[in-house]
């Protein structure tokens, strides 16, 4: 076992330089910090609303592997940030 012997510092020197370190290190941990948001899941007709096509086109752009379906049963859901990451930049 390794033994850490502090020479001509105090208790309370110990205790104030451990407490700085911590607070910088919260304070570095909360300006970095992004909460994982939620999944969105959105129905097939809320898809066709957000993109203002006909479900028909949802149903093609499933096929044509442009948009990923998930599904529960027979309800079929679309992640929102999927549907809106498939909508690419056009060139001129």
């Amino acid at each position: 076992m390794q033994s850490i012997q502090f020479i001509q510092v105090t208790p309370e020197q110990l205790q104030n330089s451990i407490i700085e370190s911590v607070k910088i290190q919260l304070n570095d941990l909360k300006n970095h910090f992004q909460p994982k948001e939620p999944t969105e899941y959105l129905t097939r007709q809320e898809t066709a609303d957000l993109l203002k096509v006909d479900l028909s086109t949802i149903h093609n752009y499933t096929k044509q592997g442009k948009l990923i379906s998930y599904g529960i049963g027979s309800r079929v859901y679309y992640k929102r940030k999927e549907v809106e990451t498939a909508i690419t930049k056009l060139t001129k």
